[in-house]
């Protein structure tokens, strides 16, 4: 896993679009039928969520950061209680890979 303080160099931005990666992945082990690489993927941008969660800078922004974990959380525990596709998780992080390419 990537350490904190090169996580913390990141802009949020590039930080949910990392995430976004990772959901990216689950969403194709997911449509392969790989239980096994969508667990792995989840579990990835779970941490990652983490170290964004722990990113001093984004004080403001914990209570959304804290939603996605707990969205991303409820796909990996196999619940559907806010039905919310990973394909949906993935639209939402692709907006802010976007802009992270385009700064």
């Amino acid at each position: 896993m990537i350490e904190q303080s090169r996580w913390s160099k990141f802009s949020l931005a590039e930080q949910i679009g990392h995430i976004g990666s990772e959901i990216s992945r689950a969403k194709h082990w997911e449509e392969k039928g790989d239980a096994a690489g969508r667990t792995k993927a989840l579990e990835r941008a779970l941490d990652l969520i983490s170290l964004t969660l722990a990113d001093s800078r984004h004080r403001h922004r914990l209570k959304e950061i804290a939603r996605l974990q707990e969205i991303v959380g409820a796909a990996f525990a196999g619940a559907n209680d806010y039905q919310i596709s990973l394909a949906d998780l993935d639209h939402y992080c692709l907006d802010f890979a976007l802009l992270a390419k385009r700064h």
